[in-house]
């Protein structure tokens, strides 16, 4: 096979298969997250993967790695201490969907408001004491 034949073949089976995180910055104003809470960006985490004959290219599709690894890494990254009302969404991998790894694509996504805690202790607030008996006569 010539060498511009694989070099063309490399570079599409690195397109059938991507991953993407993009963010966009907020202005605190503009979202409510919940007190004591500053919402700093949105940040979306994608990943697809091409099949062909059960074989992923490049594979990888899970939610751990879209959550986990791409999602909350990405707002830390950016300063946030937390990221709060995340949404997922992922590809069935059993039943009737295995028949989509025969020719097809499967994706996981994730996305989620990244915030800065304002009370600066980066903790949630103590449990309530629990209830006391009153002594028995």
């Amino acid at each position: 096979m010539h060498p511009r034949h694989l070099a063309l073949a490399a570079v599409t089976l690195v397109a059938l298969g991507c991953s993407s995180v993009q963010h966009v910055r907020v202005q605190p104003e503009n979202l409510y997250v919940g007190p004591g809470l500053r919402p700093i960006a949105v940040v979306h985490a994608q990943v697809t993967s091409f099949y062909v004959l059960f074989v992923p290219i490049p594979g990888g599709v899970d939610l751990d790695r879209v959550v986990n690894r791409m999602l909350l890494a990405s707002a830390k990254a950016m300063g946030a201490d937390k990221v709060v009302n995340i949404h997922v969404d992922i590809t069935p991998d059993s039943g009737i969907w295995v028949l989509r790894r025969v020719l097809g694509w499967r994706s996981a996504e994730a996305s989620g408001v990244a915030v800065v805690i304002e009370d600066g202790k980066g903790e949630a607030p103590p449990a309530p004491a629990p209830a006391t008996q009153p002594p028995s006569p």
